[in-house]
């Protein structure tokens, strides 16, 4: 078929109009109010973590930015509305290693992709997590609690089927051989107050939402998760150092990055990154992750991809180990 010069120049013209309107759209974004998806309830460390970064964001763009809480299905059912937000920048995922490192592991039938249906933007923050009991507990040492899940069953308390704080009890049931039963809430805000109240042994909690409780003396930290002692609590050991062979090496260390739906616009991506690097690295959010025992990250939107890979190869092998799929 030929095409005269008028339906060139249309055509031309329309691909200018399209690349424009995409540019213009990024200069003057944001517009209107945006929205941070948490797929948890509130008062976890997720969710905690979220608002932090919204009141940050609302100051460096001048925007109202809100947080929404969407829980359920072991955080799979807000991962998934946000992976089918509309692209334009104005609905934000709070991702974590549950969403996109375990969660691709475990769920066989996982209703989104953690690489193809989003746009990494930017790696916040990591955190250990933390053994703990609640005060009234006889456990004073995590050798001691080991030895009694040898001889009765314990329960252990999550956010989530699939959560960092799931998958740190099972590798420690898989590995020791404790006899221990998984009893998921949804989130860390309801699983915390039942360890508080007693019905639940043990949790592997996040270390953000568990160190106030640890301050107060209604928890008592026996181990934390990671392969380093946390400076809030340097008193604690690390599983790693306990003498158990068992547990030689056990790491399991929680992140969190804001995530857009795929399809959202470069140059928005990047606005939205530039605009991270002004919250993160300002002496507010300094504060907020060094009283919670964190690690700032940041980087490229690039290097959050990159990140990702690599945590979804990892915790494919730890998930293999400990043997948890869920339907």
């Amino acid at each position: 078929m030929k095409l005269n010069r008028r339906t060139l120049i249309g055509a031309v013209s329309a691909t200018a109009m399209l690349a424009f309107g995409g540019t213009a759209m990024a200069q003057d974004y944001p517009t209107k109010r945006i929205t941070i998806i948490v797929p948890y309830s509130a008062g976890g460390a997720t969710d905690i973590l979220a608002r932090q970064v919204a009141d940050g964001l609302s100051q460096v763009l001048d925007e109202t930015v809100t947080v929404e809480n969407r829980p359920g299905a072991g955080a799979t059912l807000g991962t998934t509305q946000a992976a089918n937000a509309r692209p334009d920048g104005y609905t934000l995922f709070m991702g974590q290693v549950s969403s996109h490192g375990i969660a691709p592991a475990v769920y066989k039938n996982l209703q989104y992709d953690p690489v193809e249906d989003f746009a990494p933007v930017k790696l916040i923050m990591s955190i250990p997590n933390v053994m703990v009991v609640n005060k009234d507990s006889p456990y004073q040492t995590a050798q001691e609690f080991l030895e009694a899940a040898k001889s009765e069953n314990m329960t252990f308390g999550s956010s989530g089927v699939g959560s960092s704080i799931h998958l740190s009890g099972e590798m420690f049931k898989a590995r020791t051989g404790a006899d221990m039963t998984h009893v998921p809430f949804r989130g860390s805000g309801e699983a915390v107050p039942a360890l508080l109240s007693g019905d639940v042994d043990v949790m592997f909690d996040n270390l953000p939402s568990a160190m106030p409780h640890i301050q107060s003396g209604a928890l008592r930290a026996l181990a934390v998760t990671t392969p380093e002692r946390s400076e809030q609590l340097g008193d604690v050991p690390t599983l790693d150092e306990l003498d158990i062979a068992e547990l030689d090496d056990f790491a399991a260390r929680s992140w969190f990055g804001i995530l857009a739906p795929a399809g959202t616009d470069d140059a928005v991506v990047a606005t939205l990154s530039e605009a991270l690097d002004e919250v993160i690295t300002s002496d507010s959010f300094k504060k907020f992750a060094d009283t919670r025992g964190a690690s700032i990250e940041g980087g490229s939107p690039e290097d959050f991809a990159k990140y990702i890979e690599s945590e979804l190869s990892s915790w494919k092998t730890v998930v293999d180990e400990a043997g948890v799929t869920v339907e």
